[in-house]
């Protein structure tokens, strides 16, 4: 089970990753540096670190599923 306070929502739309707000900087819809095959590998147990192009924060992806990105960070 993905921890609610390190899991941030996300969705693919037309093959590019946003989210919603920056968990950062409250931007809205954000696209991502990160491609849909990138989170079969992340789920696969590879580690990604994620750079918010709005902001320059940055958090490393440990894990995903089909709605949640999970980092190692407490983001909420």
């Amino acid at each position: 089970m993905i921890p609610f306070n390190q899991s941030w929502p996300y969705d693919v739309v037309m093959g590019d990753v946003y989210v919603h707000e920056c968990p950062f900087c409250s931007s809205s819809n954000v696209l991502l540096p990160l491609k849909p095959r990138e989170l079969k590998t992340i789920h696969e147990g590879k580690k990604k670190l994620l750079v918010f192009p709005c902001c320059g924060n940055k958090l490393h992806v440990l894990d995903c599923d089909n709605d949640y990105l999970l980092t190692d960070t407490v983001i909420r």
